[in-house]
């Protein structure tokens, strides 16, 4: 689900890819791996990078939405 929420929320932002890892300050290619799903386990630090930069808590990012 980390993959679903990040890409939603980025394009919820109206950020490509390459903005987002910007303002998160993280490489362009680990946001890469983590919305394609090969990377399903970053570090706490590079969740809590993402959900700041998406104005979102780490749980949003990572929880299954129902519906």
């Amino acid at each position: 689900m980390l993959a679903v929420n990040v890409k939603k929320l980025r394009k919820q932002h109206k950020l490509s890819q390459e903005e987002l890892a910007q303002r998160a300050r993280i490489t362009y290619s680990t946001l890469i791996k983590i919305e394609s799903g090969a990377n399903n386990n970053p570090t706490i630090k590079t969740l809590q990078k993402i959900s700041t930069a998406l104005n979102v808590t780490v749980d949003e990012l990572i929880k299954k939405h129902r519906g």
